[in-house]
């Protein structure tokens, strides 16, 4: 009996580990990318905009004169799923960056003017009947990644509540969601040839002089890893 009790423990272990290094059987669990009372784990970039933590949220707070400022993950990732929730002042454009990094120092005659950056997709967000949830290109000199054709305003963002965005990359392939609404779904191999991982980045769009102040909130974000072949 104990022999036999030794055989089934070594099976279910030998099953468990096959299961695990197939692609597409085990996907990365759940992980939280902010927890809910401090800013560990993220770092600022460009710009001067304040970010801080209250009631379980990451609020940025807009800064007169500064441009686009961004708080992002000291980690990168590739293939995942990502789930958060967000509520700005209706005047106020924002973005959640996926797979972005900044750009390099370079050599020659004003090369160095973009030096440091941040660039990459990004998922709109927006109050109104507007693009919230397309993929903007930021600072990647394309304008939007999202075709033309499928910039279709829509009534799926919630003025002045909280707002649930999914966003699944894989490959060359982004999808988001709304609300629980599909919004886009996007394959760019040119994209992820030059941004096949990077970090996550809450932007905080640069303001009008004069304007503002105005603030975006961020709270739940949680993301898996996922494999390519899932």
């Amino acid at each position: 009996m104990r022999r036999h009790h030794f055989f089934g423990l070594g099976c279910a272990m030998l099953l468990a580990l096959l299961g695990a290094g197939s692609h597409g059987s085990a996907e990365g669990q759940w992980v939280a990318l902010f927890d809910g009372r401090t800013l560990d784990g993220w770092v600022r970039k460009n710009g001067t905009a304040a970010y801080r933590v209250e009631d379980g949220a990451i609020v940025g707070r807009t800064s007169e004169g500064s441009p686009n400022s961004f708080l992002v993950t000291e980690r990168a990732y590739g293939d995942f799923e990502l789930e958060f929730e967000v509520k700005l002042d209706d005047a106020l454009n924002s973005g959640i960056q996926i797979r972005s990094r900044t750009r390099e120092r370079t050599t020659g005659v004003g090369a160095d003017d973009q030096a440091g950056r941040v660039f990459g997709p990004q998922i709109e967000i927006e109050a109104g009947s507007g693009r919230a949830g397309y993929v903007y290109g930021e600072a990647m000199g394309r304008g939007w990644l999202t075709a033309q054709e499928r910039l279709q305003p829509h009534g799926h963002f919630r003025n002045g509540q909280w707002n649930r965005y999914r966003v699944v990359a894989r490959g060359p392939r982004i999808q988001t969601w709304l609300n629980g609404q599909p919004v886009e779904d996007l394959t760019d191999q040119a994209t992820y040839q030059t941004h096949p991982e990077g970090f996550i980045g809450l932007q905080v769009h640069a303001i009008e002089p004069g304007k503002g102040p105005y603030e975006v909130a961020w709270r739940d974000l949680r993301l898996r890893q996922l494999s390519v072949a899932e």
